[in-house]
């Protein structure tokens, strides 16, 4: 009785864990869609486009791998099935094993993926905004959303294929008084848009002060930065959150596989 009612409540207890992981699988799965089909996702300002996509069908796959550890602890649990729980044991220590090396891949990494981001941002205000339209899209929200201006700060179109779009405005880097040593930054710039404040603001003499008081004087990596260093907690709490329920996992797949085959053993 007492065999029994410990099978049950670890039966039912597997098959909460892997409605967690089906949900863990269809989230991870829908967000490499998404930002696989939608070229306007931040990410796009990838400079090297082939890697980003490949990161993303490693994403995909990861969140398909995850929604068949899901079904098959599912079933698994409900159908009795040594097999498929066997099959759960051991895709989820794959998808363990993968994680820790993912993790300790990013942390012995992260300098170099930092400055991959910020050469990568800086090309694209550069060379890319203005010229395509997804490049273009990508920065103005990403300016107006962490509120920002360029990857290191104003100074960074100076140069650029935006300031020097507008061919009554050639910028030369050269100090001086002309009125053409130019450079002007994008509207997401500015604080407050639509404004006689933002419209001046934007055109920057060379060398100048730049009037923070109209413009975001920051700039978006360290933006980034702040946002992702104040999200970590959050990040190391929702991975250990589910890196004890993957271990639960193992551990109740195992029990309900010894308790079947005892059943099996004492019916023979």
């Amino acid at each position: 009785m007492v065999l029994s009612e410990c099978y049950g409540s670890v039966k039912y207890a597997l098959i909460f864990i892997n409605l967690i992981f089906l949900v863990v699988g269809l989230a991870a799965a829908g967000l490499a869609v998404w930002m696989l089909t939608d070229q306007t996702f931040l990410m796009s300002l990838s400079q090297e486009q082939h890697n980003f996509s490949a990161g993303l069908y490693i994403l995909l796959a990861a969140g398909i791998l995850m929604l068949l550890v899901a079904f098959l602890g599912c079933c698994g649990a409900i159908r009795s099935s040594q097999c498929m729980l066997v099959g759960f044991f051991s895709c989820l220590l794959v998808v363990i094993v993968a994680q820790i090396a993912a993790g300790a891949w990013l942390y012995t990494n992260s300098n170099s993926l930092e400055e991959l981001v910020k050469s990568s941002l800086i090309n694209t205000v550069k060379n890319k905004y203005s010229v395509e339209e997804s490049y273009t899209q990508a920065v103005d929200s990403f300016q107006s959303d962490l509120g920002c201006c360029g990857a290191t700060g104003p100074s960074d179109w100076t140069g650029s294929k935006y300031a020097t779009k507008d061919a009554s405005l050639p910028v030369s880097l050269t100090v001086s008084g002309e009125a053409n040593n130019v450079y002007r930054v994008p509207e997401s710039c500015c604080k407050v848009k639509d404004s006689p404040d933002c419209a001046a603001a934007r055109e920057i003499k060379v060398a100048s002060e730049v009037n923070f008081h109209a413009i975001y004087n920051e700039g978006c990596i360290d933006k980034l930065m702040d946002f992702l260093n104040s999200q970590k907690n959050v990040v190391i709490g929702v991975a250990a959150g589910i890196g004890v329920l993957e271990l639960l996992g193992l551990i109740f797949s195992l029990v309900l596989c010894c308790t079947i085959g005892s059943s099996n053993r004492y019916k023979a």
